[in-house]
């Protein structure tokens, strides 16, 4: 794209993310628009832009491995208060170390979850399931073939992540200092 995006193609950009629940790919917009997918990150740039220049109520934001479109920060208060919307009951202590572990130990069985944990996590799990922050993502190779637990995209675009590497690294005490968590 020489000389610029074309308003035309920031325009589609906007209706195509508007019309999203979900996070979309650069693979896809490039598909939608017609364009390049090295060309897809400089027309998000120029919504954004867009956006940011009209003070509007919507903002790109990059997620999942994709695009969303949101409403602006700094208008949660103010549409709480007039939708009468309810923020999600907050987890329990027991359903953040289960999730937690989840996210750096993915994937897991709830029996190696358990094991770190010392207790039982079953109805953690089951919470984090119903929140659609985990989900079953395969069986281990092992007797029995226990379910293997691991985050979703709505565990990324709840933490306003793109993906697991913008995850501070940690170290366990049955690890070697300082070893990444795969």
């Amino acid at each position: 794209m020489d000389g610029g995006v074309d308003p035309e193609i920031i325009r589609k950009l906007e209706a195509l993310l508007f019309t999203q629940a979900d996070p979309v790919s650069d693979e896809q917009l490039a598909l939608w628009l017609e364009i390049d997918d090295v060309d897809v990150p400089l027309v998000v740039q120029g919504l954004t832009e867009e956006l940011r220049r009209r003070n509007a109520a919507l903002r790109v934001q990059r997620v999942a491995q994709g695009y969303l479109l949101t409403t602006a920060a700094d208008l949660a208060e103010f549409l709480h208060d007039r939708l009468e919307t309810q923020a999600p009951e907050s987890l329990s202590p027991a359903a953040w170390e289960v999730l937690s572990v989840i996210v750096y130990r993915q994937p897991i069985t709830r029996l190696e979850i358990e094991s770190l944990r010392q207790t039982h996590s079953e109805r953690a799990l089951e919470t984090l399931i119903n929140r659609d922050l985990v989900e079953q993502v395969g069986r281990k190779d092992a007797p029995g073939r226990p379910i293997l637990y691991g985050t979703t995209k709505q565990f990324l675009r709840e933490f306003g992540l793109s993906n697991l590497d913008q995850l501070l690294p940690l170290s366990f005490p049955d690890e070697e200092p300082g070893r990444p968590i795969a």
